[in-house]
């Protein structure tokens, strides 16, 4: 089910913030822009589940443009802010599972320096 807006998240079971079949978390409200297709997923097991084609991080010469979808406030960002963000919506404060942070690779090309460089080495990981 896509969420309200006029962006559509594809993936497996996905409710009205982004939750979706496998991380359905209270802070599981972001869907995420791959590069290979330029659509929004939930997580990479939805896009694994739903995509006919191997899956491509977001560029990273694309980190300006809207590559992060907020399920709870209906907002996009752009990756850069989303990474800078410390695991809570730029535009409305919603949390974000930090657990996430685990799959960085999956979703956004590596910036040089790693994505400690943009986001500090803090790890509140639960995923």
């Amino acid at each position: 089910m896509p969420p309200s807006s006029n962006v559509t998240v594809r993936g497996l079971e996905v409710d009205d913030e982004t939750r979706c079949a496998h991380y359905a978390s209270e802070r599981d409200v972001v869907a995420l822009r791959f590069g290979c297709c330029e659509a929004f997923y939930p997580c990479f097991q939805c896009h694994d589940a739903v995509a006919d084609h191997d899956p491509e991080p977001w560029p990273l010469e694309r980190f300006d443009e809207p590559a992060v979808y907020c399920g709870a406030c209906d907002s996009t960002v752009t990756a850069s802010a989303y990474l800078e963000a410390e695991n809570v919506c730029p535009e409305c404060d919603a949390e974000f599972n930090p657990g996430c942070r685990d799959h960085y690779d999956r979703y956004f090309e590596r910036p040089p320096g790693g994505f400690d460089a943009l986001t500090g080495p803090d790890a509140d990981i639960d995923c």
